[in-house]
């Protein structure tokens, strides 16, 4: 018991910290008799401005759902760490001349020094970095796994460069035509460059997604990028004759020679074969191989200044809807496989090179994008689809319908006629029935020093070499000139120390490769190794993974959706097909924050906008259990919301108002002579509260979790002169304080140990249970309508029946007096809260 009479958030912060660090309060569960439950936030990357009560928006949540659930007696696994490599740590280190090693070692620091300061319930005993030797390791040994299997391959393409950042991004990472890291604009760059077979994988990705309990909206942005399509392969050709008057080739001595016959063809993708009669023009994209080689004499110029600006785009900016469609024509002309009409050749941007065979037929009577292009350039528009109801169509009509205009498919119907015509057209040799996807292998190599060395040796005899289990890892190279030197290639390729070693194979000297893994490579893994993070012999203990994985709950935002979600998914499945694991997915439930705003300007919080309020500050004017409180008071889950002081006071004074109840309840002497109905109330009130907050706590619906604990203490001050038993203001109080645990763990365990006397921590209590018995009222007042306005109200037994609510709804004279002897058409009842009479 407490004589103290005010609270102090910072005393209170400052005596049990300690307390519970020495008791391994938060260290994950190891017995046998309990459920285990993996709960995981994303892999933070920690930056130099720490952390804004913008993050707490994710790791507070998870934190309150561990401790929830340790609470219900089970062994909860919730770790955290660093994906420590990548693009902001070297440019920081570059900017502030300090070695990325040290720089992100300063970053993690401030970042799990801010998490303990938020008492996020974290094994710390867990902790891994990506950066570290003993982790990349495996990340090496994963490339390693990937390239026996055929999954990891080098190629030479056109991939997109920033230069502020000196290296390739994948396409995932173009955003509006810029670097997602820095905002540069990005630019078009030829190198050799490694990638993992992700698109082998693609059908898997999809079919699998209807498993998981994940958001919908983020399985739909998956199927998007995967971009499975069914549709038809068709072949246009380019006569002959037109190519021997555009294709000169060169004699020996560099003069001119006779034109030579060289036939062409153009392959085209289409869903909608049944427009086929309907094809007015073929556009292909500024990157497919035939531009160079149809184009004409007259067209070279305009075509090669065309293509120029069109590569430097980006992929969203092509498809863009809401700009014009452009292009320019070739000169060249494809000969219809049905009709033998002559079809003009357009090199267009909306047409991108990795979808289909990057080139599409022009339909524009039954495609509003080829519609608004055949209108801007005057091409022909010839409808082939008609509506079944035959209803008048104005511009294009992209529905499916009955055909027109089409030969003998006239009068067919689209389904039945995409079966005909693929039929002809594989009959003869200009296509066949096929699939496409929108998604491309992932472009893994990085032209930077601070990521995973990629474990090959190039060898001139041998060519690439993968570097022997045994001798990884393969060591990032201590350097002081980590610096992208301009030459489109790795700070490591000029540290000739470390390039050059003998090949693994033939012992001749040989090359490392110098190019870097995509910090995303370390991320596909992370969620195995924390299941035993000290493991030596393998990225992770066997047993451990069968035992914690899949994880059970994932949080984090959704701007992952199609980069880290989508590449754990696929690294998981490689696994599976290895045997290492036993599972096919990483994480069974997902759940995405909403965005936290800054009040300031309503715009996520960052240092560089000025709008940053940090955790830090909030805790040292108002402790730690009122950010907490309104970090998640603010809003639904995964609603985004704005930042609100006015709610530090209301969520102070809750604070205040329970440590003041407890003290003074805990002090007062039990009365004697009390109303047991009164009681009976008291007491029903409390299982009511554990209900409603035992499920709101299971569906992460925390914001009304403390509407509802608010509630409960208004309830509770109502009755503090009411004639209630000692015993039964202890269990409240003692209840209240078990159920505030986990979202405000210090004035909960304050409350316990100090004021109520516990020997033991609240937070290794059970969470309190519930008699459901107890949870309905005795009698329910329900609202009684007559054709919809309320005109009376009614008291019944909770357990009542609806005709017997009906019956003394009817009754009531007030209800009478508006039925006015009219017939009775229906009674609605809406069970214990309203009977609506329609007269």
């Amino acid at each position: 018991m407490t004589k103290q009479t005010k609270y102090n958030p910072q005393a209170v912060e400052k005596k049990w910290r300690p307390v519970w660090e020495a008791q391994n309060l938060y260290q994950t569960g190891d017995d046998p008799t309990k459920p285990d439950i993996y709960i995981l936030d994303f892999f933070p990357y920690p930056s130099g401005a720490g952390l804004s009560v913008g993050h707490a928006r994710n790791y507070v949540p998870t934190c309150i759902f561990s401790r929830y659930r340790r609470m219900q007696g089970y062994n909860v696994l919730h770790p955290m760490g660093w994906d420590a490599f990548g693009l902001p740590a070297e440019n920081y280190a570059i900017q502030h001349n300090i070695h990325p090693r040290q720089s992100t070692k300063l970053f993690a620091d401030t970042y799990r020094r801010q998490m303990q300061a938020m008492e996020c319930s974290y094994d710390w005993s867990r902790e891994i970095n990506s950066t570290y030797p003993d982790y990349y390791k495996w990340t090496q040994h994963f490339f390693l796994l990937l390239h026996q299997r055929g999954l990891a391959y080098r190629a030479l393409g056109s991939q997109w460069w920033c230069p502020t950042c000196q290296t390739i991004l994948a396409n995932e990472q173009v955003e509006q035509g810029l670097c997602w890291r820095c905002d540069s604009e990005v630019t078009k760059k030829a190198l050799a460059q490694w990638y993992f077979k992700i698109t082998a994988y693609a059908d898997r990705l999809l079919a699998d997604l209807e498993t998981l309990n994940w958001p919908e909206k983020i399985k739909a942005m998956q199927r998007n990028w995967i971009g499975r399509s069914e549709g038809t392969e068709v072949v246009f050709e380019i006569e002959n004759q037109q190519i021997s008057q555009i294709e000169k080739i060169k004699t020996k001595s560099g003069k001119s020679a006779q034109s030579v016959d060289k036939k062409f063809e153009i392959r085209t993708f289409t869903t909608r074969v049944d427009t086929l009669f309907g094809v007015t023009f073929i556009a292909i994209a500024p990157e497919h191989p035939l531009v160079g080689q149809i184009v004409t004499a007259g067209q070279q110029t305009a075509v090669t200044h065309y293509t120029n600006q069109a590569i430097r785009k980006s992929e969203i900016d092509r498809t863009s809807t809401e700009k014009a469609q452009t292009g320019v024509f070739t000169g060249s002309y494809a000969t219809h496989p049905l009709t033998g009409q002559p079809v003009p050749i357009w090199v267009a941007d909306y047409v991108l090179p990795g979808y289909g065979s990057g080139a599409v037929m022009g339909v524009p009577a039954h495609d509003s994008r080829d519609y608004a292009f055949a209108q801007t350039y005057d091409l022909p528009i010839v409808p082939v689809i008609e509506p079944v109801d035959e209803a008048v169509v104005e511009g294009c009509f992209a529905g499916y319908g009955r055909l027109i205009n089409s030969a003998q498919f006239t009068g067919q119907t689209s389904h039945a006629a995409m079966a005909a015509i693929t039929a002809v057209l594989q009959a003869q040799g200009h296509g066949a029935p096929q699939i496409t996807y929108k998604l491309r292998d992932w472009l893994i190599s990085r032209q930077r020093y601070w990521g995973a060395p990629i474990p090959i040796v190039h060898c001139p005899d041998c060519g690439p070499v993968p570097v022997p289990e045994s001798d990884l890892p393969v060591l990032l190279p201590e350097t002081d000139n980590f610096a992208p030197a301009g030459d489109g290639r790795s700070p490591l390729a000029h540290i000739h120390a470390w390039v050059n070693t003998p090949c693994p194979q033939c012992g001749g000297p040989a090359q490392r490769e110098t190019d870097t893994m995509d910090g995303f490579a370390c991320s596909s893994w992370y969620f195995l190794r924390f299941a035993s993070p000290q493991y030596a012999d393998g990225p992770f203990d066997p047993a451990a993974v069968q035992r914690w994985l899949p994880v059970d709950t994932y949080v984090g935002g959704a701007e992952h959706a199609v980069l880290h979600l989508l590449y754990a998914r696929f690294w998981t499945k490689v696994m599976a097909d290895a045997g290492l694991i036993d599972f096919v997915e990483p994480f069974t439930e997902l759940r995405n924050q909403g965005v936290l705003s800054s009040p300031q300007d309503g715009r996520r919080m960052s240092k560089s906008r000025g709008n940053v309020i940090t955790p830090d500050e909030v805790i040292a004017r108002h402790g730690t259990d009122v950010l907490r409180l309104n970090v998640v008071f603010l809003g639904p889950f995964d609603a985004d919301v704005t930042w609100d002081e006015g709610g530090i006071r209301g969520m102070t004074r809750f604070v205040e108002r329970f440590w003041n109840l407890a003290v003074e309840k805990s002090d007062a002497k039990g009365q004697r002579g009390k109303a047991e109905e009164v009681e009976a109330a008291f007491v029903r009130t409390r299982h009511k509260i554990v209900k409603r907050i035992t499920q709101e706590m299971a569906d992460f619906r925390f914001n009304t979790a403390v509407a509802g604990l608010m509630e409960y203490l208004n309830s509770l001050y109502d009755c503090r002169d009411e004639t209630i038993g000692q015993d039964a203001w202890r269990e409240a109080l003692g209840t209240m304080a078990r159920l505030l645990a986990p979202i405000a763990p210090f004035i909960a365990e304050e409350v316990w140990r100090t004021v109520l006397g516990n020997p033991e921590s609240v937070h290794r209590q059970t969470w309190p249970g519930y008699d459901e018995a107890l949870t309905q009222d005795d009698a329910i007042t329900i609202v009684v309508q007559v054709n919809g306005k309320v005109r009376d109200r009614v008291t019944v037994a909770a357990v009542a029946t609806v005709e017997f609510v009906k019956e003394t709804a009817v009754a009531q004279p007030n209800v009478q007096a508006h039925i006015n002897g009219q017939p009775i058409r229906k009674i609605i009842v809406v069970p214990q809260k309203l009977v609506n009479i329609v007269v």
